[in-house]
């Protein structure tokens, strides 16, 4: 069952996407100064803002390969391909 805030991501724009992890991204940032410096009354706090922005990067790469066309997907699954016999 999906969570409530990945049913909310679903319904954002691409652009409101991008914009939602910027701010989180200096919000996060902001966290860990101020959590360094002076401790964070909750520093649970860090672990949700971290999750949220690996939902957000989820989201819009969801989106990016919705949208990708066959070629561009072929590259993909050939460089995955390479990546296996590597190991």
């Amino acid at each position: 069952m999906a969570t409530k805030k990945y049913l909310e991501l679903q319904e954002y724009s691409d652009a409101d996407l991008q914009s939602e992890l910027d701010q989180t991204e200096s919000q996060f940032q902001k966290l860990k100064f101020d959590h360094a410096i002076k401790g964070l009354e909750n520093p649970l706090v860090l672990r949700e803002v971290r999750r949220d922005i690996a939902r957000l990067k989820g989201e819009i790469r969801r989106r990016e390969l919705a949208n990708a066309d066959a070629e561009s997907i072929a590259n993909r699954s050939k460089k995955r391909e390479r990546r296996r016999r590597k190991k």
